[in-house]
């Protein structure tokens, strides 16, 4: 056997190989199957024209529409009209998705109707209409949005977090307060009046045009837009707007709203938007009425509508002025005046209905059983606000083991309600040792630094 000769240099891998490996792990979210190397590298470099071309063959393709089926069924959810649910699909699936890649071949397919619901709209007696569309319609948008969303996310503004790839809440969050720690403490709190509702479709579809010219996709489009909606036992065809709960919808919410996010940046105005909740941070007051001013004329200029109770403008430089953002209320202690976030009210008063559910008086269940059901409500509570100040946790938790006492003084026959001398009967260490999930100690466990 040859010896190795350490003289010799490593094979190092190819410039080409090695160019392709950093393109594909820069578009690491997309479906290979359909974004192959020398569709990405076209991505990256631009096509003639700016224009997309031959996209549908991608998006029929019996691969995509599995791919598309896979994220429907791992997102779950009910079914539509036809009462067909993810389960029931899945079970002849083979057979669905060789019909619907024959269907949109030949550009048959039509999309069944919308179930219009409403489901409650926390602090507010309105409702919030939520459009559900069927599994098989569910099925072809996704395959959809896996061929058209990096030709758009491309062009997407970087303070832009709303349902992308990569992207969350958190992270607008996080950008949020770093602006404020560098001084933009002038806030415009803007809100779009029913924007998913509102958009024209005329107008979208010009921005969609923008970047495909794929006649049968453009099509496809416009039919999603225009499915009717069954709402009761009437159905009717929306003249704008795009539903919420419908898989292409938030791609489209962000396709129209992207031209005000470059405006904005061009402007050097810091905004950091999440589909249509959206701040713009700034360091005067000068600064944050033109920024608003601006934000008023792009929003009738494009059809939409603001709403202006819920528009406003906080100056954190006081005390007892705040705005609230993705559930998150950003203010002053009251004490230090240092800036600080706290669970908004709504967030509060979701929680709160939801350990309710979990803890009638009359609770028929064991109370390691109600403990156990309180704690899956308060863990994933916690995880998104567990970044909050501390101060926001121990009336919550104080709360929660009130709760629980009105039980226990109900099996035993008391009038009272969980306090005073059931504070006695029942210390805080009792629901401690029955393992009772402790807000105040998560936090405190959480904000110790790691060993080591």
């Amino acid at each position: 056997m040859k010896e190795a000769d350490p003289e010799r240099p490593c094979a190092e891998v190819p410039q080409e190989a090695k160019q392709a490996q950093e393109l594909r792990a820069r578009w690491a979210w997309t479906e290979p199957g359909v974004w192959t190397e020398r569709m990405l590298g076209a991505l990256e470099n631009g096509v003639k024209g700016g224009k997309w071309f031959s996209l549908m063959d991608k998006v029929f393709r019996e691969a995509t529409l599995w791919s598309g089926y896979q994220k429907v069924a791992a997102n779950g959810g009910a079914g539509g009209v036809d009462h067909v649910s993810v389960e029931a699909y899945g079970k002849r699936i083979g057979d669905e998705i060789a019909k619907l890649s024959e269907a949109l071949r030949t550009q048959r397919y039509r999309p069944s109707a919308i179930k219009r619901v409403f489901i409650p709209k926390l602090g507010s007696r309105q409702k919030r209409p939520l459009g559900i569309p069927t599994v098989r319609d569910r099925v072809v948008q996704s395959a959809l949005r896996l061929v058209i969303e990096p030709i758009f996310e491309r062009e997407f503004a970087e303070h832009s977090y709303g349902f992308r790839p990569g992207r969350g809440c958190k992270d607008a969050l996080r950008q949020v307060d770093q602006l404020l720690r560098e001084g933009y403490l002038y806030v415009v709190d803007a809100d779009l009046k029913s924007y998913f509702d509102t958009i024209p479709h005329a107008r979208l579809m010009k921005r969609v045009q923008e970047k495909v010219s794929d006649g049968p996709v453009l099509n496809l489009i416009k039919q999603f837009l225009t499915q009717g909606v069954m709402e009761g036992m009437k159905e009717w065809s929306p003249e704008e707007g795009t539903p919420q709960g419908a898989v292409i919808s938030p791609l489209l919410a962000n396709i129209y709203l992207n031209p005000l996010d470059h405006q904005m940046a061009r402007r050097g105005w810091r905004m950091v938007r999440y589909a249509d909740d959206l701040v713009i941070l700034c360091r005067s007051a000068k600064e944050a009425c033109q920024a608003l001013e601006a934000l008023e004329q792009w929003v009738l200029q494009a059809g939409l509508q603001l709403n202006r109770k819920k528009t406003l403008v906080a100056n954190l430089h006081e005390r007892g002025q705040s705005f609230t953002f993705l559930g998150y209320t950003f203010k002053r202690t009251v004490g230090q005046g240092r800036l600080g976030r706290w669970p908004g009210k709504k967030s509060l008063k979701k929680l709160r209905a939801r350990v309710r559910q979990h803890t009638p008086r009359k609770n028929g269940r064991s109370l390691d059983e109600t403990i156990q059901r309180v704690n899956r409500t308060l863990r994933g509570w916690f995880e998104y606000f567990r970044h909050a100040h501390p101060s926001a946790f121990p009336e919550i938790d104080g709360w929660v083991r009130m709760r629980l006492r009105n039980i226990l003084c109900k099996r035993r026959r008391s009038k009272g309600r969980g306090r005073g001398w059931s504070h006695f009967r029942w210390p805080n260490a009792y629901f401690a040792e029955r393992g009772l999930f402790s807000l105040v100690a998560a936090r405190a466990s959480a904000s110790q630094p790691p060993c080591g």
